[in-house]
């Protein structure tokens, strides 16, 4: 029996993530200002949008088409945080392949340091037991984009893991080189702090020395953005170069996000291998806002609903409707803005995959803080998202989703 055919006969639908069409953008745009203006000017904001529109079969399982506005895979842009999403789901992929008894995502983990570029991490006082582990710092990643977490995790597991299993999986569009917001050059980067994971006890269960990368994970095409930028208090009068900066394609970002929201819509090998425990913790800090979260915890008016939700609700900081979620991971660096979003309306029925990158940086000059993230960033994300929610609310669908374990408990 041919493939294909033994799929449809398991209830499996095994569809490509490549775009054939370009995005249905029609009637309505002059409600949306800030988008028609980004769509219309695609020189200036270097806007790539991919759309995967979502209907389910008989068996429930989803039925995907993709379309595409502006997409270019082998066009540079700096990926800032979104890379924290596949290096978190990573984490546990790896956690499964030790078969080391006693060792499971909340055991604690302490990072030391031998080297000078070096930072040791033996407490974490926002956890429970304020003690560091996998799960606690993914927490952290998926609820408001943590740094010290991803790079936490960056450390564990290197360069050469995170790269060639990405790659494995056919998301080959990506290199993640260094940690964030953190003061290592890219030779530094490729050394790794030894790791123990120890019980209840400090007995140590694991113990992982210190690794180095020896292959040069880096952009061959040796990218430049900007006419300038400061180091410092200095202004360097030429572009950037993103040689050893992390790469994260739009379909790639996009492909994650279908990876771990509908694996089985994906050949064997191109599916992340957790178990159903860990698969479902990612879905649910994905889609949880921060005012949900008890451990960690974050109070007050600058852990809003949207503020690391974009789509349709960036620009708005009152709370997010329940019928909505949206599992997504954002980044926000050097004027760039992206989000790779599932969104679901439970309440309508509505479900489809978006994601989008934009450039704000009107003056060429990074680390200058002048971007225009609130005037036109921002906005077009609350816009295209609400543009795609209303288009797919008013199409009709032959079914509605059986949400499944897609419906947490928060």
């Amino acid at each position: 029996m041919r493939l294909p055919i033994l799929l449809l006969a398991l209830g499996l639908l095994i569809f490509s993530c490549a775009p054939k069409e370009p995005i249905p953008f029609k009637d309505g745009l002059d409600s949306y200002p800030i988008l028609k203006r980004v769509l219309d000017s695609t020189d200036i904001y270097q806007v790539q949008i991919l759309f995967t529109r979502i209907d389910r079969n008989e068996h429930m399982n989803p039925m995907m088409e993709t379309f595409s506005f502006n997409l270019d895979d082998e066009r540079y842009f700096y990926p800032a945080s979104t890379v924290k999403l596949p290096v978190a789901i990573l984490a546990l992929e790896w956690l499964e392949e030790q078969n080391v008894d006693n060792l499971n995502m909340d055991t604690p983990m302490l990072t030391d340091s031998v080297r000078p570029s070096q930072r040791p991490a033996y407490v974490d006082n926002s956890s429970q037991d304020s003690l560091p582990n996998i799960a606690h710092y993914i927490k952290k990643i998926l609820l408001v984009s943590d740094n010290d977490a991803y790079n936490r995790l960056y450390e564990l597991l290197g360069q050469d893991y995170i790269n060639q299993k990405l790659a494995e999986k056919g998301l080959k569009q990506t290199v993640i080189n260094h940690r964030l917001s953190y003061p290592a050059n890219e030779i530094e980067n490729r050394f790794f702090n030894p790791i123990r994971f120890v019980d209840k006890s400090g007995e140590t269960i694991l113990e992982i020395p210190e690794r180095e990368t020896k292959t040069i994970y880096s952009n061959s095409e040796r990218p430049i953005i900007g006419k300038a930028y400061y180091s410092g208090d200095s202004l360097i009068e030429k572009g950037m170069e993103f040689t050893y900066k992390n790469k994260f394609a739009l379909s790639d970002l996009h492909g994650v996000i279908q990876r771990i929201i509908f694996p089985h819509s994906f050949l064997e090998n191109e599916r992340f291998q957790l178990n159903e425990e860990h698969r479902n913790f990612i879905l649910k800090y994905m889609s949880m806002l921060p005012g949900e979260s008890n451990f960690p915890k974050y109070d007050g008016p600058d852990y809003y609903d949207s503020y690391s939700k974009f789509f349709k609700f960036g620009t708005d900081k009152s709370p997010i409707p329940d019928r909505f979620r949206i599992f997504n991971k954002t980044g926000w660096a050097y004027g760039h803005l992206i989000d790779g979003s599932y969104f679901v309306d439970y309440e309508n029925g509505v479900e489809f995959f978006v994601s989008a990158i934009i450039y704000t940086n009107k003056n060429q000059t990074l680390n200058d803080d002048t971007y225009e993230t609130e005037e036109i960033g921002l906005p077009f994300f609350a816009e295209l998202g609400d543009y795609l929610y209303q288009i797919e609310l008013k199409r009709k669908k032959m079914l509605k989703p059986d949400w499944g374990e897609l419906k947490l408990d928060y």
